[in-house]
Order: structure tokens, then C-alpha cells, then sequence
């Protein structure tokens, strides 16, 4: 025998009213804070997949120091093609042309705001150099020869690094900061192809801590400074002027080939020739020019050039010029006490080496004009 209709109808309804119940149960147990629109599908795509290169991008059998000359123009670009990254492993390809504000991301681990103290008033001269997290070595040679300049009121000195997950080093940075306190570290991995990330992070620095400074001298931990000469340079200069200056390299090409480590993709940047350039390793800018060169910088494709990219491409782009200064050795020559004494910088000098030139730097020499 069947179930008479009109039990049929009840079993129906409560079917419907307990369904009912159980969604409105549902509803009322979310949380309000998940209930929160989604991130549009290409940004959220791009600023993940911009986390992972940062610690994708390598160079296996490369030294990672921290000089950021821009490669030399070899007659072959060949010569170069036993270096290779492994970009590819992220779907972010950056030969396709990726802009620098999806890369790189604001603010600093380190910030050391004592380095400059009142935002850099009364500093003539601020010296920020691009060190890897394991150059301790290098930057305590530096702090004990031309960078004992620091102890002055009118410079100030120091130490631009990116992230690094080896908590050894991380511990040793850690205790060298609390000695000496000159360490900015940017929110960055510290690789070769993030040279750019750290120039970018610099200029947010002094922006924020030290705009107040005459004139920021870039340089690397491989770099001897005499620090005379460049306070001698500085004061024939005004920082009010829209210039870059150092060792200028001009008429540069793109090198075209895939297999260089070099490599620049049309969609990277398509001209045949490069802006005029003033070369990585030491160049000097008036303080004034580091806000304009950091926001214009995140709109630009970025290049892992930092010297093409960022006094070249991005100060052509702002009109700034780029003067010739030959004090700007940028390379590595004879240590002769002459050489020391007369020119600004020198390239390629190991740690052990800087206290060799220090001692020249003060030797009495007769040296040719």
C-alpha cells in the first residue's frame, strides 16, 4: 500500500524547509573577511610569478660578486655562451619585456636611518655600496681604509644587500650590523641579475633617509675610493645640476645573442644602440635625482644592466646628462702610489689589496700632472 498523497506533499516540504535551514546555517557561518572580491587573474599571476624569479634567476659557475660594469663589447658574443640562467624555470620570462615595478618591491629589511643623520643635512657626500651578504671580509677592509671617511659629519657610508636564505650569513650580518650599523638590506634576493634590484633599492633609500645629501656615490665592494679626490670633485660641482658623472661608455650595442649571459631581447629594448652610459662600478650623482630616477626606473622594462639600465636608459629618458669624468678609472691598473693619488676610483681591488693602497694613497710621491 502507497503513502497517501498528502503525507507525500508534507515529506515534500519538509524536505524543502530543512534544505533551506541547512544553507541558511551555511551563510551565516562564513566569515565576513573571506568574503572579499578576487585579485584580477593577470596581476595575480605576474606578482606571483615575479616572487619566483626573484630566486630563480642564477648564474652556475658565475662568482656572485656585487660589480655591476656593464660587460665588456666582445668581438665574439660567443665567448660568453657557456653562461646561462635557468629563467626559463619560471613562466615569467623577462627577454619578453616585464616593467621593473612588477620585480621589485618597496621598502628595506635594514634601514640603518642613522647613517645619515637629519636626512643627510650638512652631508657633502653619501657613499652607498653594493656588497653580497658573504663579503664581510671585503666591506670590514673597506670600513678600515677609505671608508674610515665616515667618521666625518659631511660622509657618510654604507652597505646596500639583498636577501640571502643561508641563516649562517644571516646571523653573522646580524652581528656586524649591531657593530657597526651601515648595512641596508633591500627585499630582494641577492643574486648577479638582481644588480638592478639593488641600485632601484638605493635610490628608494636615499629618497627616503638621506635626501637631503649633496651629492650619492654608487660603487662596489671591489672598488678603491679616494675619497679626497671625490670631496676635491665634488666641491667644482653643483648638486643642483641634472647630471650623472663618471667613466662614460658610448654608442654600446645590445647583445642579441641567446646564448650570452648578457642578453637583451628585442622586446627588452628594441634600438640598435644604447644611450650613452656612465659604467657600474663607481658613477656620482647629485642626491636630488635619486627620487625621480627610482619612480621613473619602476616604469621602465627592466634590464639586469644596472649601469645601461639605470644611467642610461632611465636618465635619457629624464634628460639627465652624462659627463665624462676620467678620475673614474673603473678599472683595475698598476698600484703605484701616482695612480692612487690622482684618480678616484680603481675596480677589481681585493679586500687584502685595499690596505696596500690605503698605505700608497698617503705615500709622498712626485707625480706628473
Amino acid at each position: 500500500m502507497g503513502v497517501p498523497w498528502l503525507s507525500q506533499v508534507r515529506y515534500v516540504h519538509l524536505a524543502f524547509a530543512f534544505t533551506l535551514l541547512v544553507l541558511l546555517f551555511y551563510l551565516f557561518s562564513l566569515n565576513p573577511a573571506t568574503l572579499r572580491p578576487t585579485i584580477p587573474p593577470t596581476r595575480s599571476f605576474l606578482t606571483s610569478e615575479v616572487r619566483m624569479i626573484q630566486g630563480n634567476i642564477s648564474f652556475p659557475g658565475v662568482h656572485n660578486n656585487t660589480s655591476s660594469e656593464a660587460p665588456p663589447q666582445p668581438q665574439n658574443a660567443s665567448n660568453h655562451s657557456n653562461h646561462t640562467t635557468n629563467i626559463h624555470q619560471a613562466n615569467l620570462d623577462l627577454t619578453q619585456g616585464v616593467p621593473a615595478e612588477y620585480i621589485y618591491e618597496a621598502g628595506h629589511i635594514d634601514v640603518s636611518s642613522d647613517v645619515c643623520a637629519d636626512l643627510g643635512k650638512g652631508v657633502k657626500l653619501l657613499v652607498a655600496i653594493t656588497s653580497a651578504p658573504s663579503h664581510d671580509s671585503a666591506r670590514e677592509a673597506i670600513r678600515k681604509t677609505w671608508g674610515s671617511f665616515a667618521s666625518r659629519k659631511d660622509v657618510a657610508i654604507a652597505f646596500m644587500l639583498g636577501s640571502i636564505a643561508n641563516e649562517t650569513i644571516n646571523k653573522k650580518l646580524d652581528e656586524e650590523q649591531t657593530l657597526y650599523g651601515d648595512i641596508i638590506r633591500g627585499k630582494f634576493v641577492d643574486t648577479y641579475d638582481n644588480l638592478t634590484l639593488k641600485t632601484i633599492s638605493i635610490l628608494e633609500w636615499v629618497d627616503n633617509y638621506c635626501p637631503k645629501a649633496a651629492f650619492v656615490l654608487k660603487t662596489d665592494d671591489d672598488m678603491f675610493i679616494n675619497v679626497s679626490r671625490l670631496l676635491a670633485f665634488i666641491a667644482k660641482h653643483k648638486p643642483e645640476q641634472k647630471i650623472i658623472y663618471g667613466r662614460l661608455a658610448k654608442k654600446w650595442k645590445p647583445i642579441r645573442n641567446k646564448k650570452s649571459k648578457y642578453y637583451i631581447s628585442p622586446q627588452q629594448y628594441k634600438p640598435p644602440v644604447f644611450p650613452d652610459f656612465t659604467t657600474g662600478p663607481a658613477y656620482l650623482l647629485p642626491a636630488n635625482l635619486a627620487k625621480p630616477l627610482y619612480l621613473s626606473a619602476l616604469n621602465h622594462t627592466y634590464l639586469k644592466l644596472e649601469d645601461v639600465f639605470l644611467t642610461g636608459i632611465v636618465a635619457d629618458g629624464l634628460k639627465i646628462k652624462r659627463v665624462h669624468a676620467p678620475e673614474f678609472l673603473n678599472k683595475r691598473v698598476s698600484f703605484t702610489p701616482c695612480n692612487v693619488q690622482k684618480e678616484i676610483s680603481i675596480h677589481m681591488v681585493k679586500s687584502a689589496e685595499q690596505f696596500d693602497l690605503w698605505k700608497k694613497l698617503h705615500d709622498i710621491a712626485k707625480c706628473k700632472k
